[in-house]
């Protein structure tokens, strides 16, 4: 009966460190994926580092280890402190000072860091050299550091003046009954909490909604009936955000990439290297870096990546007044998306061509509504309005609007043009949200005002998923695999 019972409390007192560390890592990862919802999902952390799968998966491995180690460090502080009470600040700094250095690192690498925007740092990770993979480090470093000295401590103790106090009981006792029931329930709301959030996920979301019935009653679908939610209705919502004939723009070109390539923005060999590589420049473009192009922009399935590449310089490269004011104009310039990832003119970096030639003639007014549309457009791609032009995209609309507005276009025709081209880079983003503006607001995607969906509830990465995916996903409207 003895040896029973000591075994039911070694089981028990088990549970008990394991609750304590369990309820720390869980209360950690929590604090961290709060962060990261304040300017992005985990859903685009894993679009924007899939093709980096070295950084993405050394960033994964290190935040698991952080609230894991954090949470052993935690219970091995508190066995150290009922054995000894010789627990102090200086024992516990390393994992509380490395817990709060990996909060910085939590987010999106191109979509900004809330913690690091609060001291001034506005590129985020995207800013740092190894885009926050050394602030990972510095964490794991300071909470294993901890973690040994915890142990160090448990294994010999170090005494003041010779003597140490004696060895208090460590196990489970039974007024410790409601501080562990107080555990378990408090584990019980973190997990829930945990649920409720990742359910704002694109990627939960259908994974948790794709065998749901849709009810008739709760989710009215505005006279689209259950049968069209499969692939007809998917079909005719693409077809129309994605035509296949494309978009004709009424933006063109002009001498615009002559410019580029005359400053060095984009040299030639470079460019065209690459797309050789890929096929080939299509037959209407392999003028482009040599004759000016009036013919106004068809944007095709097959040409919107390219296009992304010869708009990214103009928006890059054109000087505007406003671009002075700019988040991505200061000591993190470099580290961009934007610029240091545009390896394709002759400088080895692209920040030095920010802001830096009269590629696009603006007066004042136009630059203010440049200025002004760029701050009220987005990117699904992570939070960031299209004047913080921190990636390849934002650089490449910003520069669409640069030529649209000195062409003459109106607000309105911007609008129209910024939500047809980014619905081109971006489909399954805009797919869905036409699918939602269908079934939930009963508006056709040609009737839907571009200004509203280019808006922060619509193509931000965040809004996207809480006004959008969530509910595309409940209904049931995309075409199951």
């Amino acid at each position: 009966m003895t040896t029973q019972h000591t075994t039911h409390n070694k089981i028990i007192t088990a549970l008990f460190y394991a609750i304590i560390g369990t309820n720390a890592g869980i209360a950690l990862f929590l604090l961290y994926y709060w962060l990261l919802l304040k300017t992005s999902t985990i859903t685009a952390f894993f679009y924007s580092t899939q093709a980096n799968p070295v950084y993405m998966w050394i960033y994964i491995v290190t935040t698991l280890a952080i609230v894991i180690l954090f949470g052993v460090s935690t219970a091995l502080a508190v066995y150290l402190y009922r054995r000894t009470k010789l627990l102090t600040a200086k024992d516990q700094s390393g994992t509380v000072l490395g817990g709060t250095v990996g909060a910085f690192a939590a987010a999106c690498p191109v979509c900004g860091a809330f913690l690091l925007s609060l001291i001034g740092v506005t590129g985020g990770l995207a800013s740092l050299p190894f885009a926050g993979l050394e602030l990972k480090a510095a964490a794991l470093g300071l909470i294993i550091l901890s973690l040994w000295l915890v142990w160090k401590k448990i294994k010999k103790p170090i005494c003041k003046d010779g003597s140490c106090p004696t060895p208090q009981p460590t196990h489970y006792k039974r007024e410790d009954r409601d501080v562990f029931i107080s555990l378990i329930f408090l584990l019980l709301v973190m997990l829930w909490v945990g649920w409720q959030m990742l359910q704002s996920e694109p990627m939960v979301a259908t994974l948790y909604t794709q065998n749901q019935i849709i009810n008739s009653v709760d989710n009215k679908l505005n006279n689209v009936t259950v049968t069209q939610t499969g692939n007809g209705l998917f079909d005719e919502i693409t077809s129309k955000v994605l035509p296949d004939q494309g978009w004709q723009s009424k933006i063109s070109l002009n001498e615009s990439v002559i410019k580029l390539t005359e400053f060095g923005v984009i040299d030639k060999n470079k460019f065209i290297g690459m797309y050789q590589n890929r096929g080939g420049l299509p037959i209407e473009l392999q003028d482009v870096l040599d004759t000016p192009s009036d013919k106004p922009i068809l944007l095709t399935k097959e040409n919107a990546n390219l296009y992304v590449n010869l708009l990214w310089p103009i928006g890059l490269a054109n000087y505007m007044s406003t671009n002075k004011e700019s988040p991505i104009n200061g000591e993190s310039l470099f580290y961009f998306a934007s610029t240091g990832g545009w390896t394709l003119g002759e400088e080895k970096n692209g920040g030095t061509y920010f802001n830096a030639f009269k590629i696009v003639e603006l007066t004042a007014e136009q630059e203010a509504l440049v200025t002004k549309i760029a701050k009220n457009t987005y990117r699904p791609c992570c939070n960031n309005s299209t004047y913080f032009q921190d990636c390849n995209h934002g650089s490449a609309l910003l520069g669409l609007l640069q030529l649209g507005v000195a062409q003459g276009l109106t607000e309105d025709e911007l609008y129209k043009e910024a939500l047809a081209f980014n619905s081109f880079w971006f489909p399954n983003t805009y797919i869905q949200t036409a699918l939602y503006f269908k079934a939930v607001e009963g508006v056709d995607w040609e009737n839907v005002d571009p200004k509203v969906v280019m808006g922060e509830d619509f193509s931000t990465i965040s809004g996207w998923s809480k006004n959008v995916a969530k509910e595309v996903t409940r209904l049931g409207l995309m075409p199951k695999p």
